[in-house]
This record gives structure tokens, sequence and C-alpha cells, in this order.
């Protein structure tokens, strides 16, 4: 079998092949073991795109030595290759995707800072706060509800972006105070969780029956590009300029706002029939437990996993935007292969395992300095931070189960709302709870409080059924 070598290291030629066969638009069969240079040349230009493509792909042969030799091959070779796969595994209307998650990504990499540098917050005030910034969610399904009767969902999400924009500029320019600082979180939280409540149906009627998650994969590929686009602004900027929250949150609201642009110029479900505008059902019961756990663990790991980083260990700004930019980077290739074993595996398995890893993370953010040494400790917090962030791609497991049991289409939109108003009326009280039994007992159990739920939540998830599975929920 022929080799690769980059840089001293010997891969097989198998991973080379694999990288452009996922890179393929369209083939009618799967690629076999190149025999000689002439065959790898054919294959290799049978996978491109573009008439550079062609001429790159045929300078890298040329430059190759095939048929059971050593092939050299050199870094920015590599990154072709990812790129053409990246581009293969993204939806083409991934720029929308891309400009919104820019803007999240910037809130992400910077809030916890901001407001414990800026508003000089402790973590039980954090924990406060979470309840106005909340609030939105909490209340999305009336708001969806009545969104629905005048927009398609692509209009709900143009003017979500709106709100996102006014929440970052008011928090970059015009919150010195505290009520001013829930005000403008207010604003933000609102377009944040219409957002959230529409990407999941426009994923869906992008998608092919049984490639569901396939689809809300790429589109997670295509967020963790904007992330990486707006983690690594925050980076580069705090390196250069300092932490100037008000430059970050003025990229925020510009990115928002083309966002907002782009959905609405997507034309999606024009002739469809609108949503109902309140769905509460027996048969969606298990959803809706999934949604409540969903929060249980967004809420505790954005507002405390973060805030051991920064509160116990003192990581900067600037280090909170590498660890994310580092998970959105792998987030890019994992989200639409993790959507793949959705569709391949099923929800059941995919969301069982994913509360295990759950359980296990806990673990780390509350043992970790207890049972490493030194800087291992916070490499280790480091390790769990990003896996964690990796994981939230599994979420998309939730919008297919429901597709799959959803006794109407019109059904998915108010469902997810419902799912995201229960979602929120467990997470708004929880980090209030979690930042009082931080100040109280310490942060230990904070994460011991949240193992449980993930021990409890895979109990839950076992009991996923689809029609394709055998049964109902």
């Amino acid at each position: 079998m022929e080799r690769l070598v980059l840089r001293g290291q010997e891969l097989s030629a198998g991973v080379f092949e694999a990288i452009f066969e996922m890179s393929k638009r369209s083939r009618s069969k799967r690629s076999g073991e190149w025999s000689n240079g002439s065959e790898a040349r054919g294959e290799l230009v049978d996978g491109a795109d573009h008439d550079t493509d062609v001429a790159w792909l045929l300078k890298v042969v040329d430059e190759g030595r095939l048929g059971g030799e050593v092939f050299e091959i050199t870094a920015e070779v590599l990154a072709k290759a990812g790129n053409q796969f990246i581009r293969s595994r993204l939806p083409r209307h991934d720029p929308v995707a891309r400009a919104w998650w820019a803007a999240s990504g910037i809130f992400v990499a910077t809030l916890n800072n901001y407001l414990a540098e800026i508003h000089h917050l402790g973590a039980e005030a954090r924990g406060w706060l979470e309840f106005p910034r909340e609030l939105p969610g909490f209340l999305i399904m009336f708001v969806a509800g009545a969104m629905l009767t005048v927009f398609r969902e692509t209009q709900m999400a143009a003017a979500a972006m709106v709100l996102t924009a006014l929440g970052a500029l008011g928090l970059g320019y015009l919150a010195p105070s505290h009520a001013a600082l829930v005000l403008f979180i207010i604003i933000w939280s609102l377009g944040d969780h219409i957002v959230f409540a529409v990407e999941g149906p426009i994923g869906l009627k992008l998608a092919r029956d049984g490639k569901e998650g396939r689809r809300l994969g790429q589109f997670g590929g295509a967020r963790n590009l904007g992330t990486i686009l707006g983690v690594g602004a925050v980076f580069l900027l705090a390196r250069a300029v300092g932490d100037s929250y008000s430059l970050f949150y003025a990229i925020a609201a510009a990115s928002a706002l083309v966002a907002g642009v782009l959905y609405a110029g997507l034309d999606i479900g024009r002739g469809d029939p609108p949503s109902r505008r309140l769905v509460f059902k027996r048969k969606y019961r298990l959803f809706y437990a999934i949604s409540a756990l969903f929060g249980i663990r967004k809420q505790i790991f954005l507002v405390f996993g973060a805030w051991v980083l920064v509160e116990i260990h003192g990581v900067s700004v600037s280090t909170i935007a590498l660890l994310y930019f580092i998970a959105a980077t792998l987030g890019v290739a994992f989200r639409p292969l993790l959507g793949e074993v959705v569709d391949w595996l099923g929800e059941r398995i995919v969301l069982a395992v994913d509360e295990v890893l759950l359980l296990a993370i806990c673990l780390t953010y509350a043992f970790a300095g207890d049972v490493l040494t030194g800087g291992w400790a916070l490499f280790a917090l480091y390790g769990a931070y990003i896996l964690d962030i990796i994981l939230f791609a599994l979420r998309v497991a939730r919008t297919t189960y429901l597709k799959k049991i959803a006794d109407d289409p019109a059904d998915i939109t108010p469902t997810i709302s419902m799912g995201i108003t229960i979602d929120h009326a467990v997470a708004m009280t929880l980090p209030v709870l979690s930042g009082y039994i931080w100040a109280a007992y310490g942060f230990r159990w904070v994460f011991i409080l949240a193992g449980a739920i993930a021990f409890v939540g895979f109990f839950v998830t076992l009991r996923i059924r689809t029609p394709q599975s055998g049964g109902t929920a």
C-alpha cells in the first residue's frame, strides 16, 4: 500500500483517499486503492469541482511518486484537501449561518470576561443574570406563535438578527449600569432565541428524507465557520488593542445585520402551509423532557463551565477565545459527521452516549484540581470545555426525533418553540440555585449536581422510540 509522508510522519494512503472521497459531490463508485500514478491521477481529477482544482490536483499527482512508492505531500496540500472536504460538507446557504455565528461566537468568547471586568459581577450575581437572559427563551412559544401568524421562518430569523444587533450595540456603548445591562441582554437574547426556534425547521425543509441529521450537521459546521471568524477576531483584537468590548460588540452587531439581510433573501417554505401557532401534545412529552435536560446542561456549562476557568483559574479573554476557536475549528468537521451519526445510529443511542460523556465532563470540572497536579489540571479543564462545546452538535438529534414522531409538519416549529420554553422554565431557575451552591459550598457541588442530572438523563434518553426503530415515544 502507498504511504503519505508529512513532516516525517508516515500516514496510510487511505487517509488521503478518504478526504477526496468525501469531497466529491457526485460519484458512482467507491475509490479503491491506487495501483499506479495514472489511476490516481484519474481518481483525483474526477473528484475536482472546478477547473482550478483540476490544475491543482494534477500538480499534486505530477509532483508525487505513486504506484507502490512513497508519496511526498506538503502541509499546504493537506490544507487544500481539507478545504475541499469542508466545502463539500456545507450547505449552499451556509453564509447565513456563518454571519450569525460570527456574532454569537463573539458573545460566547467575551461575555463572562465582560461581566467580570466591566460590571464586576461575582458568581452569585452571574447566576441571577441568567434569569432575565433566559426570559425570552421561556416566552418564545408565545413570541414565535405570534410571529408565525405574519412571517415565514426565514423572515422571523431576519427580524431576530436586527434584535441581536441592537442588543450588541447596547452592550458595547449604552450599558454603564446594571439596569441597562439587563435590558440589552434581554434584547440580544430575544433575537438569539427566535433563531433557535426556526433554524431547525429551516434545516429540515432543506433536507432529504432520512438525511435530516446530515443536513442539520452541515448547518452546524457552517455555524462553526462563523464562530471561528467571530472568536478569531476577538483573539486577534484582544492581543492587538486589548479587551475593547465596545469594538467586539460593534463587530458582532455588523455580523448580525449581515445575517439578517441574508436570511431575508432566502426563499424557503414560500409555498408551505403555515405552521400552527401553539402546540402542546402528550405524544411529544419525551421531546419536552429531553429539551429540559438540554436546557439544564446548556446553562450549567455555558455559565459555570467558563466561570470556573475565569474565576477560579484566572483565564484571560484571549485564552477563552482561543479555546472556543479550537472547538469551533474541530466542529467544522465533526458537526456534519455527528449529524450523519444521528442518521446512522438513531437518536436514542446518540443521546444516551452524550449523557455518558457529559457525566465524564462534570467529573472533570469537579475533581480535576484534586486528581491532577500543576498545569495538567488546567489542560484537563481546557479539554472538557472543548469537548462539551463539540457535543452541543448532538442537539440536532432532538430535532430529527421530533420530525420522526410529529403528527404534522406544521407541528414542528411551534413544538420546538414549546421545547425551548420548557427548557428555559428549568434553565432560568437552575443557574440561580447553582450560583447559591457555588457561593455557599464551592464550585465542585455545582458539577456534582450536573453529573447527577446527566445520570438521570441517560435513562430518560433510553426511552426514545421512533417509527423506524419500532414503536413511538
